[in-house]
């Protein structure tokens, strides 16, 4: 059985930009993170976006919190 996750278009885009500006990557994030690796069919341009948000975490410019959004919900 095989699995299919699929990501909401422009998921990874609006998970880029809010990641950049908070700086912060939140359990929602973590979520869409999961789901944009395990997407198969992901254009150049979001895989670019999620290795930059990887390489930011990585460089210590984006940290994980415990937060469910980073609007404070």
């Amino acid at each position: 059985m095989k699995i299919s996750v699929r990501l909401i278009p422009g998921a990874l885009s609006d998970l880029f930009a809010q990641a950049s500006s908070s700086g912060k990557i939140t359990l929602a994030d973590r979520y869409g993170l999961m789901a944009a690796l395990l997407e198969e069919s992901l254009t150049d341009e979001e895989r670019d976006s999620l290795e930059r948000l990887l390489r930011a975490f990585r460089r210590g410019r984006m940290k994980v919190v415990d937060e469910i959004s980073a609007l404070g919900y």
